[in-house]
């Protein structure tokens, strides 16, 4: 089980998001776990990859730091057994690190479950994935649950999802918000950060920053003069090594500065309280940085994410072309992202309720299914 006492000790409790640095190398990814642990990181985390889960081959590309990306050929290629997981779990527990990892679908689930994590990380594209919650809150392990490129109510309906165990007689798992921005590079003015607070409030779970901003020391500072259960950044070894996300992800020397500036700040905030802490920080990095990250605290879509809404998240696809009169099955329709060429389908909600339904038309393979198509 995950100390989760570290999520109520001053300091935040810090993950290395190490995702798919490793390129499929075992040696990469224990290299990356040695790093991060020196580096201060208390969890490491990685990412359980089956491409057919997470796109359809049609997606095409996706802009990302390193440039436009055959993304779901560049995921078939970082596929590894789960005997590779197996291996890094006990690695990072030698090292007394906490071993995490994000599941992207049914199949990587089962994989992560078979490890006995501590905790499970959910990302933000997921959150609307009701199958992915129904099945990991039931492991009764902590969530922590991404909340990038989504609404309000897409928060609320997720951790709905939670705490509706409770009709089977299981307890809900502790649950942390990771407040989020689906941008790569996100800016650090547009982070908002006093929504820590306001989720905090609305929703009576501890919240946390998964930071996307280039910035080694800004926003997780802020976080954590604001009370931040947890922060979450990526790592890499060397930003030039080519991984998917090393553009953004933090080298060593920075993420240890990184973890030095939590440790201060959420040390101001135990001998100053919220405000003196604030205060600190906008002497320290200047006040219209802090002021411009802190935000007002209202829960809206980052003006950076509001074009991947609807097309990161989860929705219903054609896995094949389906013809009109076709009937819509679990063999030819899936859960996934549409990213920028596809047309977005329907919430993951709908998915059972339109089995054994007919297309009224034919639908092309990859496409997403919307109300119209249904018989």
């Amino acid at each position: 089980m995950l100390p989760f006492k570290l999520l109520k000790n001053p300091k935040p409790f810090i993950i290395a998001e190490l995702g798919t640095a490793h390129d499929g190398s075992i040696s990469r990814a224990k290299a990356l776990i040695d790093a991060a642990r020196e580096a201060g990181a208390d969890a490491v985390k990685f990412q359980i990859v089956y491409a057919d889960e997470i796109l359809h081959p049609n997606t095409g590309t996706v802009p990302l730091p390193g440039g436009d990306t055959p993304l779901y050929d560049v995921f078939k290629k970082l596929e590894v057994p789960a005997s590779f997981f197996a291996e890094l779990k006990e690695y990072a527990e030698a090292r007394d690190a906490v071993f995490l990892a994000t599941p992207f679908g049914l199949r990587s689930a089962t994989c992560l479950k078979a490890l006995h994590p501590a905790a499970v990380k959910i990302a933000s594209p997921e959150l609307n994935y009701t199958q992915l919650l129904r099945e990991t809150v039931r492991w009764g392990i902590p969530l922590f649950l991404s909340t990038g490129v989504s609404k309000l109510g897409d928060i609320e309906r997720a951790l709905e999802l939670v705490r509706a165990v409770e009709d089977e007689g299981l307890l809900p798992p502790p649950s942390v918000l990771l407040h989020c921005i689906t941008a790569y590079p996100a800016p650090a003015s547009e982070y908002n950060l006093r929504l820590l607070s306001t989720m905090r409030s609305l929703f009576g779970v501890e919240t946390g920053v998964s930071d996307h901003s280039l910035d080694a020391e800004l926003v997780p500072a802020i976080a954590a003069a604001l009370g931040a259960a947890a922060i979450e950044k990526h790592f890499c070894l060397d930003r030039a090594d080519g991984g998917l996300d090393d553009p953004i992800a933090l080298p060593p020397n920075d993420f240890a500065k990184m973890v030095k500036a939590v440790e201060m700040s959420a040390a101001l905030r135990v001998q100053f309280g919220e405000e003196g802490a604030l205060a600190e920080l906008r002497r320290h990095y200047g006040a219209e940085a802090v002021n411009a990250a802190l935000g007002n605290g209202v829960k809206r879509l980052a003006k950076s994410e509001e074009e991947n809404y609807g097309r990161t998240n989860r929705s219903i696809h054609a896995l094949v072309s389906i013809a009109a009169g076709g009937e819509f099955t679990a063999q030819n329709i899936a859960v996934l992202r549409t990213e920028k060429i596809l047309k977005p389908g329907l919430p993951p909600f709908y998915f059972d309720k339109i089995l054994g339904r007919r297309a009224r038309s034919s639908i092309p393979a990859g496409e997403g299914i919307c109300f119209e198509d249904i018989g």
